[in-house]
């Protein structure tokens, strides 16, 4: 089955190059470590998902590229057909010659309406050309305006159009000190909006992802496109074809959909995480060798203590006892910054890889006490190495990492529209003072929600 990419705005279209440069990069790697057979399985398998076949031999990415102004729909466009390997369709772009300005509601209710039609056309051509629709995939920011704007209006028409199709919406929480003034404003503008009609939020925080680049890659000069890479290294991990399950040989054909099944078990819970381990330069990758279960060690500390990356993990922090009386857990889980999952799902590529043992990501106290683990873990696997490494492992899970996160943007933009600052830049393209109201609200129930899953 097919999945359907849409990549909005600058932001969306630059990390949507890298997602499928790094997509055909992996699947063609000569040293995927399995037999020739299984990599060819492999190889169709992924071509099926993200790409269709040109006459020439080409492949096509499945996907539209929308931005509201030509620059960087040129740049990508043209960065893919020199590469050679892969390209975009002749006629899969949508751009204007004006921007957002980062205004979210220039995006939503200036730009979506007035370009729906040529939009959606696109959207529907590329569907058209899959044998079997997944779903979707729509890449955004969320802190400027046509990504965010245009995104959450783009998204709210999947929805109404194609209601029995998934919809996975990667977002790209903007970095804490700010790019624009508005960026709040924007945050939870379009957060509210995507909780509505998106089935689930696949989160990627610019700070994080910043020190990945400079702690692990050792990168020192970091450009935006070191960061997209480490992105799309991590979608890579996540998407790229697994077996269907225990034993099978068979790669999943449904995607999206065993994703969502295994870890959006409520919609009031529909804000997703991922976390690699390893990641590193060539340099370093040279010198290491790695094992399943120091890999998965480091990889569950780094779950049930809300760290990033492997490196500067806090070590201290332990499951709550499951025994103990509410008021002890909760002291604990306050003490200890103990991040509590809703839903895990661990994927191993690699050498040995059904020697990994998994039990440590079962035990009942990672979780919260209305699931039990046996629907709350699930484990995807595959013999075939991921990019440049023999054993690699990545968690997606649903959980509390983004509660601290997400309330400094609710209180940051509280903060603003408690003074009426910048909000007739809204009001005169029809959002209105209810619509922020309505968001708070929305957001507020969000993190309450999460907050609870530790009582």
């Amino acid at each position: 089955m097919s999945i359907v990419t849409v990549q909005l705005g600058q932001c969306g279209n630059q990390i949507g190059f890298e997602v499928f440069d790094a997509l055909f990069s992996d699947s063609h790697c000569p040293q995927g470590l399995c037999s020739k057979r299984e990599n060819e399985a492999y190889q169709a398998s992924c071509k099926e998902r993200f790409f269709s076949e040109e006459e020439n031999g080409v492949p096509i990415a499945r996907a539209v590229l929308v931005d509201m102004e030509p620059k960087v729909i040129n740049q990508t466009l043209s960065k893919a057909a020199h590469s050679g390997r892969w390209k975009y369709g002749q006629h899969s772009c949508f751009c204007q010659k004006q921007g957002s300005g980062n205004n979210w509601a220039y995006g939503y209710s200036v730009h979506g309406p007035r370009h729906e039609e040529s939009i959606m056309n696109l959207i529907q051509k590329e569907v058209e050309k899959c044998d079997s629709l997944n779903g979707f995939l729509i890449i955004m920011s969320m802190a400027g305006g046509t990504g965010s704007g245009l995104g959450a209006f783009v998204t709210q028409n999947l929805q109404d159009r194609y209601s029995n199709s998934l919809k996975m919406n990667q977002i790209i929480w903007p970095y804490g000190t700010g790019e624009v003034i508005v960026q709040n404003y924007n945050s939870i503008l379009t957060l509210s909006h995507l909780y509505r009609s998106s089935d689930a939020l696949l989160i990627h925080e610019n700070d994080a992802v910043h020190k990945i680049c400079a702690k692990l890659m050792n990168i020192k000069q970091i450009s935006f496109r070191d960061i997209n890479q480490v992105l799309a290294h991590q979608l890579g991990s996540v998407f790229q074809p697994t077996y269907s399950g225990e034993g099978s040989f068979h790669y999943r054909r449904n995607p999206l959909g065993d994703l969502m099944e295994n870890l959006v078990p409520h919609p009031e819970f529909k804000m997703l995480g991922v976390r690699n381990i390893p990641q590193m330069s060539e340099n370093s990758l040279a010198y290491s060798t790695f094992t399943w279960a120091g890999l998965l060690k480091h990889l569950r500390q780094m779950l049930i203590s809300n760290a990033k990356m492997e490196e500067g993990i806090d070590w201290q922090v332990r499951p709550p006892l499951s025994g103990l009386p509410m008021l002890g857990k909760m002291s604990l889980n306050k003490e200890f910054h103990f991040n509590t999952s809703i839903a895990n799902l661990v994927i191993l590529r690699g050498k040995d890889v059904h020697s990994a043992e998994l039990g440590a990501f079962k035990d009942p106290a990672l979780y919260t006490s209305w699931l039990e683990p046996v629907h709350a873990f699930s484990v995807w696997k595959t013999q075939r190495a991921f990019s440049k490494y023999e054993k690699s492992a990545a968690l997606v899970s649903n959980s509390q990492f983004l509660v601290k996160p997400l309330d400094m943007i609710v209180g940051k933009a509280w903060n603003m529209f408690a003074s009426k600052a910048y909000i007739h830049q809204y009001t005169k393209f029809g959002i209105e003072e209810e619509d922020f109201l309505d968001s708070f609200t929305l957001l507020e129930q969000v993190i309450a929600s999460y907050c609870n899953l530790g009582f």
